[in-house]
């Protein structure tokens, strides 16, 4: 398996928006192989910031790279500039190849 993160320094007050955003799009990854479940964390709140992760898992590095190439994706991804007031940067992506676990 492998998890797919990224974070995103939300601005103080936005956390709400931040939040529809993420409720209402269509990510359509329900359609995508490979593609296991979703979370969106929320974590904690600093001056300037509240913390944020998109939590994906995939069956494999392979099924989320392909994902990356997709139309699925570039839908998915299509207005997110429209939201650019929400954020502090530009989000951090981790990837994380699972080595234990259990189901």
């Amino acid at each position: 398996m492998y998890i797919a993160m990224n974070r995103f320094k939300i601005v103080p007050g936005k956390e709400e928006d931040f939040e529809e955003v993420w409720a209402t799009r269509d990510t359509h990854l329900d359609q995508v192989p490979g593609y296991v479940e979703f979370r969106l964390l929320r974590g904690p709140e600093h001056e300037d910031h509240t913390l944020y992760a998109s939590h994906t898992i995939w069956e494999s590095e392979a099924a989320f790279r392909d994902w990356t190439r997709s139309e699925a994706f570039k839908a998915a991804h299509r207005n997110a500039g429209d939201n650019r007031g929400l954020y502090l940067g530009h989000p951090q992506f981790e990837g994380f190849q699972v080595t234990l676990g259990s189901d």
